[in-house]
């Protein structure tokens, strides 16, 4: 995720679109008690027919208005794909970046505001908040029933109207230049060796790679672990950086040899950029891989069906195509032949589940505590 605290709009073709947590924790209902509850919410969930009724229902509507956190680049080849399966839709998308613009993006909603906005980015920051506040497709029996065509993975299997469009996996980035590939860690506890100690390598300070870490004990992870590790990250006096790009850029500039855990999708865009071609990439297993970019349609939408048929085309190959390509490398590892799913293959993978997701903002508060709330070096 990008780090700056605003909305920018950008309004391509056919016109454009709005998170800290309060996480209650309380004690569990019993089992009986959940599926019950459960089993009641599910109900109250649509189910269309058919395909063609909300195509039709789309035409009348005639227009979908977006807010998402992909790259703006995005979104002209996005709409323009769109077009081309629904030329009597009138399409807009805006972006919005950070938690600042997302929590008051939350709080107008909350407040009744924003009627215009159909479809929109759901941050791990304020996952749960915006439950109450989504149309109540059940996207999930569509998709299993052939009436969508969104692979039924992607799909948030609890909320069930939320449809996750893309993953990201985390790498050891490295320049050449200044350390050669066997130096590089082949292990994440390979980081805590003492020739890594006093300032060796990258970590960032939005741990979001260590809530991915805290989502697998079944790899020999989980939370406790990831506490610890965190802790002892810090004892190694690492460099703390905040926002990929920025040091990936700052290590193609020859400042830094070693990053700990980069977006793989942010090592590849700046790789455009590597005019000598100095910046490298290891996978490490575990390979860690979260989820990116859900979105849903909102309660209040003017435009229900056509932002259904949205979300759907950015699920499809089509619009995963350009998520990969723009973004890049980006798409969900549920959409087949995309980039990530390529990068992973054959490899033990820690995989975030939807249930980790919701408590991304969380583990994340847990590993800044062990880091020592640090600051970044540079903004």
């Amino acid at each position: 995720m990008r780090s700056a605290s605003n909305i920018r709009v950008a309004i391509f073709v056919f016109v454009p679109f709005c998170l800290s947590a309060s996480c209650v924790w309380a004690a569990a209902p019993a089992p009986s008690q959940q599926n019950a509850k459960r089993e009641a919410e599910v109900k109250e969930f649509l189910v269309e027919p058919s395909h063609e009724e909300i195509v039709a229902k789309a035409k009348k509507e005639g227009k979908v208005r977006i807010i998402s956190s992909l790259e703006p680049r995005v979104f002209s080849p996005m709409i323009a794909s769109f077009k081309k399966k629904y030329p009597f839709i009138e399409a807009e998308m805006t972006e919005i970046t950070g938690t600042e613009a997302a929590q008051r993006f939350l709080l107008d909603v909350k407040g009744g505001g924003n009627p215009d906005i159909d479809l929109i980015h759901v941050s791990s920051d304020f996952y749960e908040e915006w439950r109450p506040f989504g149309k109540k497709f059940d996207i999930l029996r569509m998709a299993q029933n052939g009436v969508l065509s969104v692979p039924p993975k992607m799909v948030d299997p609890q909320n069930r109207n939320i449809v996750g469009l893309g993953h990201v996996l985390f790498v050891a980035a490295y320049n050449r230049n200044l350390i050669t590939a066997d130096k590089v860690p082949s292990t994440w506890a390979e980081f805590l060796k003492p020739e890594l100690k006093e300032r060796k390598f990258v970590v960032d300070i939005r741990p979001q790679l260590y809530a991915v870490f805290a989502s697998c004990p079944d790899q020999g992870l989980g939370e406790e672990w990831m506490a610890s590790y965190a802790d002892k990250i810090r004892a190694q006096n690492p460099v703390w950086l905040r926002g990929h790009m920025l040091a990936l850029t700052s290590m193609i500039a020859g400042e830094y040899a070693l990053h700990s855990g980069a977006y793989y999708s942010n090592y590849l865009r700046a790789q455009e950029k590597d005019p000598q071609k100095v910046l490298e990439y290891k996978v490490i297993e575990p390979a860690p891989v979260s989820i990116m970019e859900p979105e849903m349609v909102l309660g209040s939408a003017r435009h229900p069906y056509a932002a259904l048929l949205f979300l759907e085309h950015e699920a499809s190959p089509e619009g995963q195509a350009v998520i990969d390509k723009y973004e890049p490398s980006k798409a969900s590892i549920h959409s087949p032949g995309s980039a990530v799913a390529k990068a992973i293959e054959g490899k033990k993978v820690c995989l975030m589940s939807y249930e980790s997701y919701l408590q991304t903002s969380k583990r994340m508060e847990t590993a800044l505590k062990a880091f020592g709330f640090p600051r970044s070096e540079k903004k």
